[in-house]
């Protein structure tokens, strides 16, 4: 038999329907409870799996840079120096004449000599010397291209001449100069040119000295006010800059002392100061 029903109790279907009714009209706050519970659920988990990495400090920055120092080879200063300048260090040659039956032929190339381009329309500083009597002067720039060239200028007390390209490479890199105001005995200098036609050739060593004069072994030139060094140069290294560790010119090689018959390079070289190097041309970089 059915339970008896217990006085005052509504009806089942009654307290069903009072439910829905409260249900309905709590609806949307479950709704957006149920939202809350699952997104901080979400974010709870990430935060387990992926947990939110703590801020770099300069002792982690400093670690690093220094786990990445002795574990990397860096490249010396001569070396950067030298591939800062390399792009603008040219090979100039005196080559022999034409002749009306050497149309296609390669050309003849008498001696070698060095230079670096300044501007970058194709001039080229040089030593006179290097050109002096040539009937056709050629350069060879870095990317290979060659091209006959015109002297434009001169500055025999200085042993420098200014010569122009005719044809030029693409993205012509000039040669950064720099005074030398500041130079002193002890610096770090870098020689690249083509002794012996070799190159083109780095060669590195120090400021030996300033002022300093040079009396050409033919007894025909002085120079005054060069700098001294001793980086190796030889015979074609003439015309070639010598440039500091960051690779900017503060002269123009051009002689070596040697007491000897032989002109090869016994530690003492002299560069013209770019300062002069850069009247040469009308240049005030300073």
């Amino acid at each position: 038999m059915p339970a008896p029903a217990q006085p005052g109790a509504p009806p089942p279907a009654a307290a069903v329907s009072r439910w829905r009714v409260a249900l309905r009209r709590h609806q949307r706050p479950l709704w957006l409870a149920a939202i809350v519970l699952v997104a901080s659920a979400v974010v709870f988990l990430h935060g387990r799996l992926y947990p939110v990495p703590r801020a770099l400090t300069q002792d982690d920055i400093d670690s690093a840079v220094l786990h990445t120092l002795e574990r990397t080879t860096l490249p010396s200063a001569a070396a950067r120096a030298y591939e800062t300048i390399r792009p603008s260090v040219v090979r100039v040659r005196q080559l022999a004449p034409k002749t009306d039956d050497a149309e296609g032929e390669k050309d003849i190339e008498r001696s070698v000599g060095t230079g670096v381009v300044i501007v970058d329309k194709g001039i080229i500083l040089t030593n006179l010397h290097v050109v002096a009597g040539a009937d056709r002067v050629g350069v060879v720039f870095e990317d290979g291209t060659e091209a006959e060239a015109d002297v434009i200028g001169m500055q025999p007390e200085n042993d420098l001449a200014v010569i122009k390209a005719r044809t030029l490479p693409d993205d012509l890199v000039p040669a950064t100069l720099r005074s030398t105001r500041d130079l002193a005995p002890g610096d770090l200098v870098v020689a690249v040119g083509f002794p012996f036609g070799i190159g083109p050739s780095a060669t590195a060593g120090v400021v030996s000295g300033l002022g300093r004069t040079y009396v050409s072994a033919d007894g025909k030139r002085a120079l005054t006010n060069l700098i001294q060094f001793d980086a190796a140069a030889n015979p074609g290294s003439s015309g070639g800059p010598l440039v500091t560790a960051d690779g900017e010119v503060v002269g123009i090689v051009t002689g070596i002392m040697n007491p000897t018959e032989q002109r090869v390079f016994i530690g003492i070289g002299f560069a013209v100061p770019i300062e002069n190097a850069a009247m040469a041309i009308g240049l005030s970089p300073f």
